[in-house]
């Protein structure tokens, strides 16, 4: 009995080593960009946040609510690990707080490549604008709660293997910029979109502020 041949679209779609983190404040575009770069990269995409919500039967909201951040870290924890070490190669959209915690950036580190979508805050307040299901801008001004944040978290998002920056352009352009990124990291050619021209210099690298 021999092996069955690949079909032509998997012969020509190169793979990726590791699965791919996106890593960025709430707003920075890590679910938009990772469903696109995913398709492009025919790929599976993972939000970290859905299967958080599909494991606890309940909503993140409702999770810090009735339990608090701590629990709802260790949760995210286990299932982050789960899908790094268990799945297949696949696009990882994490939480806003992920990275920060130590033991997740380690297996991210060990297992996957993390991209940072680092975003300003002009960008970051239009992006999450009316939105009520973020638990930690519920507690103040947004502008303020998400200065805070950038002043705390961005320090350690520059620990990411690769930064893009997520800007006002279409998301598309920032794919194309994440997967410019991720040929330089490995090396490797990845699927462009016909008639790409890059932009070397929007890319910054890991630790650039």
């Amino acid at each position: 009995m021999t092996d069955s041949l690949p079909t032509l679209t998997e012969a020509m779609t190169p793979r990726l080593p590791r699965t791919v983190v996106l890593v960025g404040l709430m707003g920075a575009g890590k679910s938009a960009i990772g469903r696109r770069l995913a398709a492009r990269l025919n790929l599976p995409f993972r939000d970290a946040d859905i299967e958080i919500e599909a494991a606890a039967g309940c909503t993140i909201a409702e999770i810090f609510a009735r339990d608090g951040e701590p629990v709802f870290r260790a949760v995210e924890r286990k299932i982050i690990a789960r899908l790094l070490t268990e799945e297949p190669v696949h696009i990882l959209a994490t939480g806003g707080g992920a990275f920060m915690d130590a033991d997740t950036r380690a297996t991210i580190h060990t297992h996957g490549v993390s991209v940072w979508l680092r975003a300003e805050l002009d960008v970051l307040i239009a992006r999450t604008a009316k939105r009520t299901h973020r638990p930690l801008l519920n507690q103040g001004n947004p502008r303020d709660v998400l200065s805070r944040l950038m002043a705390l978290r961005y320090p350690t998002y520059a620990e990411s293997d690769l930064t893009v920056v997520s800007d006002e352009r279409p998301p598309d352009t920032t794919v194309e910029l994440v997967i410019e990124a991720l040929e330089r990291h490995f090396g490797i050619p990845l699927p462009h979109r016909a008639g790409h021209a890059a932009h070397p210099a929007t890319s910054k690298p890991a630790g650039t502020l």
